[in-house]
């Protein structure tokens, strides 16, 4: 029966790991390596300004995260940011309050920004709303006609 391949060696068919961790022990004449897993740890405040109590780190529990459960964990952590930048939209020297909640990965994305800051939100509607009129306009003779 062969010997199921390890998942460093399966990967590195596919790609090659950036850290192997090995080590060679002697089983009578022979030499044989042994793989030790990569784990790291980390300790941190990731939850930025969150209106939720934290308990201190010290009381905090170590949580593993991989891809599968990434977004349920940073829900849980709750991250979010609050600030004030100057109003480009309004060249009177203003500012807008912004604050950003993020409860997975997708909340980094554009739209999903512009989403939680309502002078861009209200920006994109019009936007949206004005090429949908566009496309109604281009495929209508009659309202063609009326305009």
């Amino acid at each position: 029966m062969a010997k199921k391949d390890s998942v460093q060696k399966r990967l590195q068919k596919i790609r090659p790991p950036r850290v192997q961790l090995t080590y060679d022990v002697e089983k009578g004449d022979a030499i044989e390596q042994k793989e030790l897993p990569f784990v790291v740890g980390v300790l941190g405040d990731f939850s930025g300004k969150t209106p939720q109590a934290q308990a201190k780190i010290k009381d905090r529990k170590f949580v593993n995260i991989d891809m599968d459960n990434f977004d349920e964990v940073m829900e849980g952590v709750s991250p979010s940011t609050a600030y004030r930048v100057p109003n480009m939209l309004s060249n009177d020297g203003s500012e807008i309050g912004i604050e950003l909640r993020f409860k997975s990965m997708d909340d980094f994305t554009p739209d999903a920004l512009v989403q939680q800051v309502e002078p861009l939100r209200r920006l994109l509607e019009a936007r949206t709303k004005l090429a949908d009129l566009r496309n109604k306009i281009a495929g209508n003779e009659k309202l063609e006609d009326l305009l």
